[in-house]
């Protein structure tokens, strides 16, 4: 699963990772700034919304390493169990492709090696239908993040430099009367947080999201409780384009209204480069 997947909230403040794919992974009150030299919320994050746009759509071009620690904990809190996996992002045909690396600080097994290679072998031999598919998560992707301008209210609580870099920084609550589109529009409801948005070119330096509501994910399987959340920290990598550098996730969810689950997922990536087909050969 890649980071489009795995945090398609993070990439808007936050439903803490919970795409059906992901559901378990997952002060006083403030008042906004009154500068009058400090531009039009909505005009800030107009602007962010178009850079990130430009994100998502290169970082398909990008390889990284990412390192994924999941932790599963008990009801005071301890750790249950704990995967790391360390993955490669490649490119294949055009297509990224997840090429693990260890699990656990071990190789993976000859059964996962096995997989990874059908996977490699698959995608080198994408069907046209296979990749309209494909790129339409990516559009889907772009579409929630449009959604986002409508679904929030944007109000500018002041700046901070943040890792070096003049930011923005905006207040987001959920708009009242806003009539959700599309499959995750209905969790905009039940989410706030906080966005910090680089003043030279708009790239989110860092997204604090809270679950405010419980959202339910999928056809009573799952609800992610109120108090879960999300901090998502991103990079400039180069030309106005931002990466994921961290993200934690904290959620407890109960699943089929019989199971509670706390989680803490923390993902870390490195090694950004600009990518040309098949860099990397999988072993088989």
């Amino acid at each position: 699963m890649d980071f489009l997947t795995k945090s398609r909230v993070a990439a808007l403040l936050l439903v803490v990772a919970v795409s059906p794919a992901s559901f378990a992974q997952g002060g006083g009150p403030e008042k906004p700034a009154t500068n009058g030299g400090v531009p039009d919320a909505r005009h800030i994050v107009s602007k962010s919304i178009a850079a990130t746009e430009r994100s998502l759509r290169t970082r398909t071009r990008y390889a990284y390493v990412e390192r994924d620690q999941d932790r599963r904990l008990d009801s005071q809190g301890k750790v249950k169990s704990e995967n790391i996996a360390v993955t490669r992002m490649i490119l294949v045909s055009g297509a990224r492709f997840e090429q693990l690396v260890e699990r656990n600080g071990q190789l993976p097994t000859g059964e996962e090696q096995k997989k990874l290679g059908q996977d490699f072998e698959k995608l080198k031999h994408e069907t046209p239908e296979e990749r309209t598919v494909r790129l339409a998560k990516v559009e889907e992707n772009v579409s929630f993040l449009r959604d986002a301008l409508d679904a929030f209210d944007f109000s500018v609580f002041g700046e901070e430099v943040l890792d070096g870099r003049p930011a923005y920084v905006l207040l987001v609550k959920p708009r009242p009367g806003y009539r959700a589109r599309g499959k995750y529009g209905k969790m905009f409801s039940k989410v706030e947080g906080k966005l910090w948005i680089d003043k030279q070119d708009f790239g989110w330096i860092k997204v604090e999201g809270q679950v405010t509501q419980a959202i339910s994910i999928g056809l009573f399987v799952a609800r992610v409780q109120r108090g879960s959340s999300i901090i998502l920290k991103q990079k400039n990598v180069g030309d106005g384009v931002w990466m994921p550098e961290r993200v934690e996730m904290r959620a407890s969810a109960r699943i089929f209204f019989l199971k509670n689950l706390a989680v803490e997922r923390i993902l870390t990536y490195s090694d950004y480069r600009p990518e040309t087909d098949g860099s990397y050969a999988v072993s088989r």
